[in-house]
């Protein structure tokens, strides 16, 4: 025996414990299909369809003429800290010090660091599902244990203060919170976060995950004034509220990798250490561009929020005009979490019987040309998501398609 006959006994049991994104594999999928000549039309990955505005791509450019490619301090650039603290203060009423506040590549660089440096083996994370498909698999890589907290459709996709206490443990460190949420564009009211807060005001071992990256798609009726932080509501979780951000939904800069994290300056020093043994900085050159984000023109925000508004409303007609398919409105991010479950049982042309939301997927890629993520991906079956950060064109064929092929199937 060389050793090499079960290359899996190489790797780490943290390693062996996690999956690869469903988003990411569909939408892998969706494009493998394409490299086949198929005409697929993909709803899987959630990004943004604009580009990144002009002054951003140009304060980038300029960075680099002014020779900004070197290295910059771990936790992010004096100047964007800055920023950031600034944004927080001006649309959150939150205040954070520089020393508090740590720019990383992207919002889920953030989230992976913090667990990283607060989880000890058997340490448990709250996760309400659905949520969004990494944070199980970041709690199990850094040896912690997931917990995960169902959350129907029944009750609007939210976490209930009842169901939290019942969850909560001695051993719990985290609850992990997203609003809007992916998958489901459900987000909370100031009334309901005030009941999280109150349960978490009970528990003082159990620290708070705020990830508010979709912060700025919100579609729900309320004015920017009534978007309340939860840190706003009860200020005495700020000393154990690691709040998570970014720019990549807001500014449509995905692949710029730039995310935040503020708050206690332990836990920001703890990550800025781990960084500096992992990565170093984020990009010097994105950090010039996320500058100019955070301080440029924002007009161009409610401008887009309301265009993905608009799709959301126009797919959310079309896939509820379809038998066996319905699907809430969400309140923002770009996302529809369609409840699939009057499909299931039923049979495809050649005979095979769907038993789950991954056939239901499987089935509308294969038959329709139609790539989605089905929601066993995010702790809830049977649903699929479906992203509309896409053409209003291609909300509207890719419907067309879900809807022939579902009518294909027989009951």
């Amino acid at each position: 025996m060389d050793g090499t006959s079960n290359p899996s006994s190489r790797l780490a049991a943290r390693v062996r414990r996690i999956k690869p994104s469903p988003s990411s594999a569909a939408s892998e999928r969706a494009a493998e299909l394409r490299r086949q000549g198929r005409d697929i039309i993909s709803f899987a990955l959630g990004e943004p369809d604009f580009d990144t505005p002009e002054p951003i791509r140009r304060a980038a450019m300029d960075a680099i003429e002014r020779g900004e490619t070197r290295y910059t301090a771990t936790a992010g650039t004096p100047a964007l800290r800055e920023a950031i603290a600034a944004k927080l203060q001006k649309e959150n009423g939150l205040t954070y010090g520089a020393k508090e506040i740590i720019v990383t590549c992207g919002a889920k660089h953030a989230i992976f660091n913090a667990l990283a440096v607060t989880l000890d083996a058997g340490d448990e994370v709250i996760v309400p599902a659905p949520y969004w498909v990494s944070y199980p698999d970041m709690t199990l890589a850094n040896d912690g244990t997931p917990v995960i907290v169902r959350c129907g459709e029944e009750q609007g996709f939210k976490l209930r203060g009842p169901d939290l206490e019942a969850a909560i443990t001695p051993k719990t460190k985290w609850l992990i919170l997203n609003s809007p949420s992916n998958p489901t564009g459900a987000t909370y009211s100031a009334a309901e976060l005030r009941v999280v807060a109150d349960v978490l005001l009970r528990h003082p071992q159990v620290m708070l995950l705020a990830d508010d990256i979709y912060e700025h798609i919100r579609f729900d009726g309320t004015s920017p004034a009534e978007r309340t932080h939860i840190l706003a509501i009860e200020p005495q979780l700020r000393a154990r509220t690691v709040l998570i951000n970014g720019v990549s939904k807001t500014y449509a800069m995905t692949g710029w990798r730039i995310g935040y994290a503020a708050g206690p300056a332990d836990l920001i020093a703890a990550m800025d250490m781990l960084q500096s043994q992992s990565t170093s900085n984020a990009s010097s050159v994105s950090q010039a561009a996320a500058l100019a984000a955070l301080r440029g023109d924002q007009s161009f925000v409610p401008v887009w929020s309301d265009t993905y508004r608009q799709r959301v409303e126009h797919a959310l007609q079309r896939v509820n005009a379809i038998p066996g398919l319905s699907c809430r409105t969400p309140g923002g991010a770009f996302y529809l979490f369609v409840n699939c479950g009057g499909l299931i049982g039923r049979q495809t042309a050649e005979g095979k019987t769907l038993q789950s939301d991954i056939d239901v997927t499987l089935y509308l890629l294969e038959n329709a040309g139609v790539a989605m993520v089905a929601g066993s991906g995010f702790g809830l079956s049977p649903y699929f998501r479906i992203s509309i950060a896409t053409s209003m064109e291609l909300i509207e064929e890719g419907c067309r398609r879900i809807a022939q092929a579902v009518a294909g199937l027989r009951t």
